[in-house]
């Protein structure tokens, strides 16, 4: 049920042989959606699963969903997921013919591949060849070069220091990127555009880069303004006598970014014509075949505005964004891994790679989108339902209600993704699917989510790396009602509150009977929402309402089952589906509409009146404190007490889910 659907057909499952046989028992060593995804695949093909977990994964989906499951330490990911030794002693002791990686610690198990010989593991993955070259983005792209793919600028050695950092910077000419070689994800990457904010990124970058990846290396290459990033996934084999089988599987645009980390996919690209598809194409494929690549791996392109293309990297994995490939194309990409990594040859020729349709991604993150686009935030899922009642809506996750989103891990809730015949249909599935998703207990990101896939230059195809910026320069606020919207507002929270009222006046399973039935038929209220307070006349008509808001009235019609999370409402014939994540006896409610949640403070007239007369809490004034935005890891201190700072002087460093950030100083001051 979790997955796309057309006319009742599974769209991207690939069918299975059960006479083709693979592995008995797969250890996964990964967690949350991407290790969920894994096992699904490995139950369809009979294979037995083992899980790693960090001791606070314990009740982890994937932990519950694999047969087997062995922790392999701390929180930490450095100590468990990361932890090499303990691993290799995992795979030991299940026994498991074959390994499914994290991306980060394929160059870890590189130095054991001696007793992967020994023992007989498989990896599902490229060989060691292939990871070592295109795991490493400055061999990666030297290699790039020689197999004639288009490069972006820069230097391709390693950057030692921050004053070469900053000499290489201005050969090449501002602005540039500083990356991690070892890198993927967004993390160990700043753009600097003068030498104070390469020796800023030089340091950032490094330590992240080493915190993640065990790797500081950095590199160094010029930074192309305002590109598209669009990848090409391509799937290859090498075959007993080295004649490499390799196919390319169509284009992501994957341009949508934050913090140079993906938000939203879709497949196919609105920007790419069949010429430069093809070119694209056919360079990943030669590159795929230079480095003689055996599994599902995928090329990344950023392309300009005149469709010239380069190199970016290759990431020897299965990407987050892998489901809209599979939507368009009706491969299992898991299921071709792990048949490749047996020696199976691929099953299509490039001319059997279709398109069909348009998939869309959203990436649902448990961060305030409020705050730089979305800085993380934790807690327990008090409440989750996720919207596969929506027709054509898979949902990748690996939690569920109950979870804990902590600060060790990426704060990925899930992946949703919507199919359609073409790229207006799939945009509407996500809408409605957006507006069902129910989250409690952390913040989330499904409010910009919606704000973009609405928005009239994204509906146009009109997008680049810099969308965000560009269309929310001074940060994401939310959504902007209309006056239209603001009356659908008022008149749902309205109705709302009186079906509430009307509700508590039933005595339901008790033989107790009002001595005198209530008759009221209407009521007059004064809302709050912002900064404007609006009088709200209702009158009931049946199961619907009739709702005065600035002279206009509005009817309002629900099943007002106010037990649900969801609420379908009717306005004047327009379905909106609503929720309402908050209330109190005070009269103040927050309602989910059009994605974003408002707060507003419903009274009865006479109590509007008196509310004047309450004396309102003064606000606490922050300007002298210095509060970190997300929770997080204090990793260095800069300054002491007794020191005078200056506003926009770095106080301390907060890393948060592997991503360092710089605390300033609000004002002029002594510590």
């Amino acid at each position: 049920s979790r997955w796309c659907l057309i006319t009742s057909h599974k769209l991207y499952s690939s069918v299975y042989d059960p006479n083709e046989k693979t592995f008995e028992k797969l250890l996964i060593a990964n967690r949350g959606e991407i290790a969920c995804r894994v096992i699904k695949t490995c139950k369809k093909m009979g294979i037995k699963t083992v899980a790693i977990h960090s001791d606070v994964d314990a009740n982890a989906v994937h932990v519950k969903m694999a047969d087997e499951s062995v922790c392999v330490g701390p929180a930490p990911t450095s100590k468990s997921y990361l932890n090499m030794d303990a691993i290799m002693e995992v795979i030991r002791k299940t026994r498991a013919q074959a390994v499914s990686l994290n991306v980060s610690i394929y160059c870890s198990f590189l130095s054991s591949l001696s007793l992967q010989a020994s023992e007989g593991v498989t990896f599902i993955g490229p060989d060691t060849h292939a990871i070592q070259a295109m795991g490493d983005k400055i061999e990666s792209k030297l290699l790039a070069k020689n197999a004639k793919v288009n490069t972006i600028p820069g230097f391709d050695g390693v950057v030692k220091d921050a004053d070469e950092a900053v000499r290489i910077a201005r050969e090449i000419g501002y602005p540039v990127m500083i990356k991690a070689s070892a890198g993927g994800g967004g993390k160990g990457m700043r753009i600097a555009w003068d030498d104070e904010e390469t020796r800023e990124g030089f340091r950032f970058s490094s330590q992240e880069a080493a915190s993640s990846f065990g790797d500081d290396r950095l590199l160094i290459e010029k930074f192309i303004d305002n590109p598209r990033h669009i990848e090409i996934q391509v799937c290859a084999i090498v075959l007993a006598d080295k004649h490499g089988n390799a196919l390319w599987l169509n284009e992501r645009e994957c341009s949508i970014q934050r913090r140079n980390q993906k938000v939203v996919e879709e497949a196919p690209s609105t920007f790419l014509d069949p010429e430069t598809r093809r070119a694209m194409g056919e360079q990943a494929v030669a590159l795929a075949k230079a480095v003689k690549y055996s599994s599902a791996g995928t090329v990344e392109f950023l392309v300009d505005s005149s469709k010239n293309f380069y190199f970016l990297e290759m990431n020897t994995r299965l990407q987050v964004e892998h489901p809209v490939t599979e939507c368009i194309t009706g491969l299992d990409l898991v299921q071709e891994m792990i048949r490749v990594a047996k020696g199976y040859p691929l099953r299509h020729k490039q001319a059997d790679i279709p398109i069909n349709g348009w998939a869309v991604e959203c990436r649902v993150y448990a961060e305030d989108p409020y705050k730089s686009f979305g800085l993380p935030s934790i807690g327990k899922l008090s409440q989750y339902q996720e919207p596969l009642h929506v027709p054509s809506v898979r949902v990748d996750s690996g939690i569920q209600q109950g979870s804990d989103i902590s600060i060790y891990y990426d704060p990925m809730i899930s992946k949703l993704i919507t199919y359609g015949s073409n790229r207006a249909e799939a945009l509407k599935r996500m809408e409605e699917a957006l507006d069902n998703y129910v989250i409690r207990g952390v913040a989330h990101n499904i409010s910009l989510l919606r704000e973009v896939i609405v928005h009239p230059r994204f509906v146009q195809g009109d997008i680049s790396t810099k969308f965000l910026p560009e269309v929310y320069p001074d940060g994401f606020k939310g959504h902007k009602l209309t006056d239209l919207e603001r009356r659908e507002l008022l008149a749902t929270a309205a109705s709302l509150y009186v079906a509430e009222q009307l509700r508590s006046q039933r005595f339901l399973g008790t033989p107790r009977i009002p001595i005198a039935k209530s008759k009221r038929s209407s009521w007059e209220l004064s809302v709050r929402l912002g900064d404007g307070i609006y009088p709200v006349a209702v009158s009931k008509d049946g199961s619907s309402f009739s709702v005065e808001v600035d002279g206009m009235k509005l009817n309002v019609t629900s099943e007002w089952n106010l037990a649900s999370p969801l609420l379908s409402v009717t306005i004047d014939g327009t379905q909106r589906t609503i929720q309402r994540i908050s209330r109190n006896a005070s009269g103040e409610t927050s309602i989910q509409f059009l994605g974003t949640v408002y707060k507003l403070q419903i009274l009865t007239k006479v109590a509007a009146e008196l509310s004047k007369y309450m004396p309102e809490k003064a606000a606490e004034d922050t300007s002298s404190i210095l509060r970190s935005p997300m929770p997080g890891t204090v990793v260095a201190v800069s300054v002491k007490p007794g020191d005078m700072v200056s506003e926009g002087q770095e106080i301390c460093v907060i890393e948060a889910m592997k991503m360092q950030n710089s605390m300033i100083a609000a004002k002029t001051g002594k510590v």
